[in-house]
């Protein structure tokens, strides 16, 4: 068969699926601009992946209602408490019933070993970037006073060496020697010995007590997964002498990269990459069956098209841009749900330092064609440029006011934020002041070039750049940034190789804890991707006193160290903090089971298919 008609058969039959589907009264469509980029839990670092997964997957127990301290057990039968005896040791065991009965969805039963294995695999894989510190921190043992984010450090520790990669032969993952095998071998023993099956129980003895831990395994991406299935296809075996192959691969060359079999109420019936997932219902589901069929989430980058397929029915669900909202509150039919909490955060992000042969620092020096790599570890120049921005405008006129300032990494609903903490107003005098510092006054004088990346189906990002770069340009001519737009899957990739000096992001995280690890650590996701110098910044300035928030005896004095926390951020003029936005659903009025059925603060990225339904 020619290409041409290939391609045209290929689209044709797409489209044809679609409407079949989308015509059926158990089938949900959902359009936005994202898509999925794995279909591994470990692997997941975009929410447009996790959408899908957390519909297929499941965890020991889950988020009760729309609570942020209460939970209900799921392939658990109970969350442990000190009141049943099922937290022992002062916070460090914790004793779970797993559920029995339960079926993946090749068949296999769920058992204990499945769990363990699911947890340990989190920590094995230890991707860069990504959540498996989560689990990492209460699991593996401190060194010293710290909490360990990788699996890889305690084998360097063991080891005696400076760094992961001098414990293999050059460009493999075979241990030099003997000695340092041995040494990998006795760190994953570290873990496994937090690990105890009685039964049908799993016993989790923690080496030091950790407040947060309901909220790791929930956080963390470590749904769990049928052992015999994943091995079978080629995923780490379980075994303490080979698990340092699996360690941090690629997103591509990880065996489970597009394949499922959770236990939740849907199975991945088809993916077709960057255009749509389609989802089945799982009639093998343990708990009462989803009341759709099939579930569908396209990716469509256009809001246009999206609106268009909403009116026309072709869509039963999709996402809408801020600005674009007037745009749906009056077509018939259509319901628009406003300002429901969210814990999201938009921000700029400054990286201290960036690889030298980044191409978005131009000429590399300060020229006035370039910036030298370390650019925005000047505290001079990132306060400038925290009063180039209209916070208050940006909020009216893209998000039409749906949300409000942040003023530090912690949202409002979490512990430990405080309404009264300063924030930075635009003030293009006081941005003159500061730019006028930098450098000896040689920023001033010569100007610079910057590029700012942004995710291109993200309109409120374009804007934000577009805002920055004019007014960087009102404060002085010579001052140029330049606002790329980037494919998602491409800035995640160049965001983690540490290439891009100034980028406009969204971060989601459901306590405290998980936002300052992820913004501001030397060991988050940002530590790596904002550079070494910003983690020489971060270790001696946020290190200790994230670990000081964690180990907090009462939550009075978390709360406390978290708002210091907040206020070095706003001293150190670390991050843009651009909008905490509310979200809105805008849907067919057919649709049933969305909000407040369908949202929980730890979930609230992700579309639960499972409450959902279609009235006649």
């Amino acid at each position: 068969m020619k290409k041409g008609k290939f391609l045209f058969f290929f689209i044709f039959t797409m489209i044809l699926a679609t409407v079949i589907f989308s015509s059926d009264s158990k089938t949900v469509v959902y359009e936005q601009e994202r898509a999925a980029e794995t279909m591994d839990p470990v692997m997941v670092i975009d929410t447009a992946s996790f959408e899908v997964l957390s519909n297929v997957y499941e965890n020991l127990i889950e988020p009760a209602g729309t609570s942020l301290t209460e939970y209900k057990a799921v392939l658990s039968t109970n969350v442990p408490s000190e009141k049943d005896g099922t937290i022992l040791d002062d916070g460090k065991t914790y004793i779970f019933h797993i559920r029995q009965g339960v079926r993946f969805q090749n068949g296999d039963l769920l058992t204990p070993e499945d769990v363990v294995y699911s947890l340990e695999r989190d920590i094995i894989v230890g991707m860069a970037g990504g959540n498996s510190h989560e689990l990492t921190e209460p699991l593996l043992p401190k060194i010293g006073d710290s909490y360990v984010s990788s699996i890889s450090r305690w084998a360097v520790k063991l080891a005696n060496v400076k760094k992961w990669d001098d414990l293999f032969a050059s460009d493999t993952k075979v241990p030099k020697n003997e000695e340092y095998k041995q040494a990998l071998i006795k760190t994953f023993k570290l873990l496994a010995k937090d690990f105890e099956i009685k039964g049908n129980d799993v016993i989790i003895h923690l080496p030091h007590s950790y407040s947060p831990f309901f909220n790791s395994i929930i956080d963390s991406v470590a749904m769990i997964m049928d052992k015999k299935w994943a091995v079978a296809h080629g995923a780490w075996p379980g075994t303490a002498e080979t698990w340092w192959k699996y360690y941090n691969p690629t997103r591509q060359r990880d065996p489970l990269y597009s394949i499922t079999n959770g236990t939740g109420p849907f199975q991945v019936y088809e993916w077709v990459k960057g255009r749509q997932v389609i989802m089945k219902r799982f009639d093998g589901y343990w708990g009462e069956p989803a009341k759709i069929k099939y579930a569908i989430i396209k990716t469509v980058p256009e809001f246009t098209t999206r609106k268009l397929d909403l009116i026309r029915g072709n869509a039963d669900i999709i996402s809408v841009p801020p600005q674009f909202i007037g745009q749906v509150k009056n077509i018939k039919g259509v319901v628009v749900s406003e300002n429901i909490p969210e814990l999201a955060e938009y921000q700029i992000s400054f990286a201290f330092s960036v690889a030298s042969h980044s191409k978005y620092i131009y000429s590399g020096k300060l020229d006035g064609n370039g910036v030298p790599p370390d650019f925005f570890s000047n505290l001079d120049i990132r306060k400038g440029f925290e009063y180039l921005f209209p916070h208050k405008l940006y909020i009216k006129d893209v998000w039409n006011g749906l949300g409000i300032e942040p003023n530090s990494p912690i949202s409002k609903g979490l512990l430990g934020y405080d309404p009264n903490m300063p924030v930075y107003h635009q003030d293009l005098e006081k941005a003159a002041e500061y730019f006028k510092k930098a450098y000896n006054g040689e920023v001033w004088k010569k100007g610079f070039k910057v590029a700012i990346i942004y995710n291109s189906t993200d309109p409120t990002m374009k804007q934000a750049c577009e805002i920055l770069k004019n007014y960087a340009r009102k404060v002085n001519p010579k001052f140029k940034v330049e606002a790329v737009p980037m494919l998602w899957a491409s800035l995640v990739n160049s965001f983690l190789e540490n290439d891009i000096p100034l980028i406009a992001l969204d971060w989601f995280g459901t306590s405290s804890y998980d936002r300052v690890y992820g913004y501001l650590s030397s060991h988050g996701v940002y530590g790596l991707a904002l550079g070494e110098k910003f983690r020489e910044f971060a270790r001696k300035e946020f290190d200790p006193i994230i670990n000081a928030a964690v180990s907090a005896p009462t939550l009075e004095e978390a709360e406390k160290i978290y708002k210091e926390i907040g206020m070095k951020t706003y001293e150190q003029a670390i991050m843009i903090w651009l909008i905490q936005p509310s979200r809105q659903l805008v849907y067919r009025d057919w649709l049933k089971g969305l909000y407040p059925d369908n949202y929980n603060p730890f979930r609230d990225k992700d579309l639960v298919f499972y409450h959902l339904y279609k009235s006649e």
